[in-house]
């Protein structure tokens, strides 16, 4: 599998809530992570995707853009939860086909927005 591959699969096996499969199976034990929110360490963010998918869960993950530079994988991501949109960007590196470290940048989707564009 490659890398971008597994940054799919695990968003999407994380995202739907089975975080636990999703860190054991993709991600380094040694992980790092970027979000402002929680600790960067590996467990915080499990608790962190765990409370969220309880209280929050997504609907679904869709991929609309990915790529690879090196050791870095950028996938570019629709997430659908009830009550809204988001566009996220999730910035993976890896080491040795596990994911070591992560960035996630994400901006709700107006509905109204006047670009006629969006965000995809």
């Amino acid at each position: 599998m490659t890398n971008k591959e597994i940054a799919v699969l695990f968003l999407k096996t994380v995202g739907m809530g089975a975080v636990d499969k999703g860190f054991s199976a993709f991600v380094s034990s040694d992980f790092i992570h970027h979000n402002q929110y929680f600790k960067g360490d590996r467990q915080s963010l499990i608790d962190a995707m765990k409370q969220d998918h309880q209280n929050n869960p997504n609907q679904a993950i869709t991929p609309q853009q990915v790529f690879a530079d090196k050791d870095k994988i950028v996938v570019h991501s629709l997430v659908e939860k009830v009550d809204m949109q988001i566009a996220v960007v999730h910035i993976f590196r890896f080491s040795e086909d596990k994911i070591v470290e992560l960035w996630d940048l994400g901006q709700v989707i107006e509905e109204n927005s006047p670009n006629q564009h969006g965000l995809f």
